[in-house]
């Protein structure tokens, strides 16, 4: 299963890193919550929020329809 997060997530961490972030996956809990942890910039940027749900979530939902939901460890909460 992380190896599907992985690839989901290759297709939208080029922005990511574009605007000098990235995302980790730290977990993939037994009820299909996908956790991440935000890295540079991402890790401080008050669009953080946005960007887990429009992006990364939709991203990560789109290619594994069985994962319930994601969530960043670490996310600003501006």
């Amino acid at each position: 299963m992380k190896q599907r997060v992985e690839a989901a997530l290759e297709k939208i961490r080029p922005f990511l890193l574009a605007d000098g972030g990235d995302v980790k996956v730290l977990e993939i809990t037994d009820d299909m919550i996908v956790k991440l942890e935000l890295l540079g910039a991402c890790e401080s940027c008050p669009m953080s929020h946005m960007t887990m749900k429009a992006g990364i979530e939709e991203a990560i939902k789109r290619d594994i329809p069985e994962i319930k939901g994601v969530v960043a460890i670490n996310a600003a909460t501006v």
